[in-house]
């Protein structure tokens, strides 16, 4: 956004529109993201001003109300307009998040377990709002491989005397504000992701029994991370076969020169030696031993 935007003023933007109203893009709204998750590493919002903010980020729909958004943070100006549409990551192994958001209808609302259990996991969508019920039972939300139909996604969990366990990649915006009744809500899993990132939220209560929250790594990722490890063990192997060989080369070089030496020193002894293997003595004359 231009100065005169950011300061009142009616700048237009290429199409004549004043840049306050022209509809800003996901890009946009997560230059603004990056800024407020920039800001509460850096201590300047605790994390009730952060999701304040991100939320009202994710929401606005022209320039005009992500400008307030970042008007007090320091590099304010960052959702300016751009044509260009760059990659999220450089990192060949992040997950596209624009790749991730699809139109149309979740694959699945909800989760009901009693004395029983449920799975949702692998490529299913996920919409605005999933609810999860278990009584005596248990169920699995694995969203590592979902898609989305939105940006802001619910989960609600509720359990009695039963268990639900929803899993995320590293890479996920996480909110977790459930609650225990003699049991448990665990909200390790609370956490900023990567730019692009769905923001979701999980709530609900646990009832004598427990909802977990976690990372894991994508089944992709692991496979990546095994295959690395995988190359490293044979690197190392390598470079100690490489050592070991050079090893023996410099031992069997160093036993030819000795063995080089000792047999000079055998042609050096011999040389000093007569025929009969001992050195030459001079013989008396006849008449010496009169």
């Amino acid at each position: 956004m231009s100065d005169a935007a950011s300061s009142g003023g009616t700048s237009h933007g290429p199409d004549g529109l004043r840049l306050p109203d022209l509809r800003a893009s996901d890009a946009d709204r997560e230059r603004v993201a990056e800024l407020l998750r920039e800001a509460m590493a850096e201590g300047r919002l605790d994390m009730a001003e952060f999701e304040e903010r991100l939320d009202a980020t994710y929401k606005a729909r022209t320039y005009g109300e992500l400008e307030p958004i970042t008007r007090d943070l320091p590099a304010h100006g960052a959702a300016k307009v751009s044509m260009v549409k760059r990659p999220v990551s450089e990192d060949p192994a992040a997950i596209d998040w624009a790749a991730r958001m699809v139109d149309g209808e979740p694959s699945s609302t909800g989760g009901f377990a009693f004395w029983s259990g449920f799975s949702r996991k692998g490529g299913w969508v996920v919409g605005r709002q999933f609810t999860a019920f278990a009584m005596w039972g248990g169920g699995e939300i694995d969203l590592r491989e979902a898609y989305f139909t939105e940006r802001d996604v619910e989960i609600r969990c509720f359990t009695i005397m039963g268990g639900l366990q929803v899993v995320v990649p590293p890479e996920m915006n996480v909110v977790v504000r459930g609650f225990g009744i003699m049991g448990g809500f665990d909200d390790k899993a609370t956490g900023v992701g990567t730019p692009g990132s769905p923001r979701v939220v999980v709530n609900g209560f646990a009832l004598m029994g427990g909802v977990g929250v976690d990372r894991k790594l994508r089944k992709a990722e692991k496979l990546r991370l095994k295959e690395e490890r995988r190359r490293e063990k044979l690197e190392r192997r390598e470079a100690r076969r490489a050592a070991q060989l050079e090893g023996s080369e410099r031992h069997r070089l160093k036993h030819g020169e000795r063995h080089e030496l000792h047999m000079r020193k055998r042609e050096k002894r011999r040389e000093g030696q007569g025929p009969t293997g001992s050195q030459d003595v001079p013989q008396d004359s006849p008449g010496d031993s009169q």
